[in-house]
């Protein structure tokens, strides 16, 4: 795929993503809960993951929040590709997002959509808006009590 194309597609992903999230609202029930924040640009998110009944798996991810189309576009795509994953898996998605936005690593084929978040990584200061919902979701599967103490922050 031309450098055109691709940039053209990750426009089209974030721009479709940010107007029409499907992941907005509130899980039922929250067993975590985190808030993150992106003092640099303003993005405030909040995270709330339902587990299954056993606690090791993510059943459904939800965001609300409010902040630019990047951060907002990659909080709905990585509610979608976390769904259904253990908390190991969830985890090492976190890590290899990370290493991507570095760029490291691709994500393999059925995950592909989170590839285009690679465009990011031409902006180094949006790179933090594009990482904000994956530092939080790191917290919120990391915690040991399922209600934030504060803010995550990814300063």
């Amino acid at each position: 795929m031309s450098l055109d194309n691709l940039r053209d597609l990750y426009q089209q992903v974030i721009l479709e993503r940010y107007k029409k999230p499907r992941y907005r609202g509130q899980t039922e029930p929250i067993d975590r809960r985190q808030r993150g924040h992106n003092p640099s640009c303003g993005d405030t998110i909040e995270l709330t993951v339902k587990l299954n009944p056993t606690g090791d798996r993510v059943e459904d991810v939800r965001f609300q929040g409010e902040g630019c189309a990047i951060a907002m576009a990659s909080a709905d795509l990585m509610a979608e590709a976390i769904r259904g994953r253990s908390i190991a898996e969830a985890l090492e998605m976190v890590e290899r997002f990370q290493q991507m936005m570095q760029g490291k690593v691709e994500f393999p084929q059925e995950l592909r959509k989170l590839n285009v978040m690679q465009g990011v990584s031409q902006f180094p200061v949006r790179i933090k808006c594009a990482t904000l919902s994956w530092h939080t979701l790191k917290a919120a599967l990391e915690a040991v009590i399922p209600e934030p103490v504060g803010f995550v922050s990814n300063e």
